[in-house]
């Protein structure tokens, strides 16, 4: 892991790969909820962890510097979220293909993975989910539909994720949900925060 500063008051946390970026998400959080770490908001993202608005923020990196993450946190903070989803994406046949599986076994396999939010981007309240193997990783579409309903379960990339609101998007569909992902009037808005686990449960 390597630290580096960014602008006045912030500090990039330069990772080898999601599972360091998981534990250094949750030794972070665990240390500014103990008093340890000043900083306004810890962000996690693909390969990095962001720490903006740190008073201090040379000193805060030495004192990282001299930390070691406890796996034993990894995921076990932030609780679970189960998804009630309906397997119905008109892109499971693409998937399936892609898996070399048939379309039931790729529902299966979607039910029996628990996922884990690695991060939150493109819109409110879009979490980023791990936990398929590396094989299933699968390509966008080549043009992007414009226009994803809100609820749609989909895949890219090593990742799974679900759309919070109507958007253009070039996942594959899987499925679908009713669930509510994103409300300003909530405590967080995002129903899914990074280390969440998540299941896409069947009713």
């Amino acid at each position: 892991m390597r630290i580096r500063p960014v602008g006045r008051h912030a500090l990039l946390l330069d990772c080898d790969d999601p599972g360091q970026v998981e534990r250094w998400r949750a030794e972070l959080w665990r240390r500014r909820a103990a008093g340890e770490l000043d900083a306004a908001e810890i962000v996690p993202a693909a390969g990095t962890v962001l720490l903006d608005g740190v008073p201090d923020p040379e000193s805060t990196a030495t004192r990282i510097a001299g930390w070691t993450p406890d796996p034993v946190t990894t995921t076990a903070d932030a609780g679970t979220v189960d998804v009630p989803t309906v397997y119905d994406g008109e892109d499971l046949p693409l998937v399936a293909a892609h898996w070399r599986l048939t379309v039931p076994q790729v529902v299966q396999r979607l039910r029996d993975t628990e996922f884990r939010v690695a991060f939150c981007g493109f819109a409110p309240g879009f979490g980023y989910l791990t936990g398929l193997p590396p094989q299933y990783a699968v390509p966008r579409l080549p043009t992007p539909r414009p226009r994803v309903p809100a609820g749609s379960v989909a895949l890219a990339g090593p990742y799974a994720g679900i759309y919070p609101t109507a958007s253009p998007g070039g996942w594959l569909l899987v499925g679908r949900t009713t669930l509510t992902l994103f409300d300003v009037a909530a405590d967080p808005p995002a129903t899914l925060t990074p280390g969440t686990r998540v299941r896409l449960v069947t009713r």
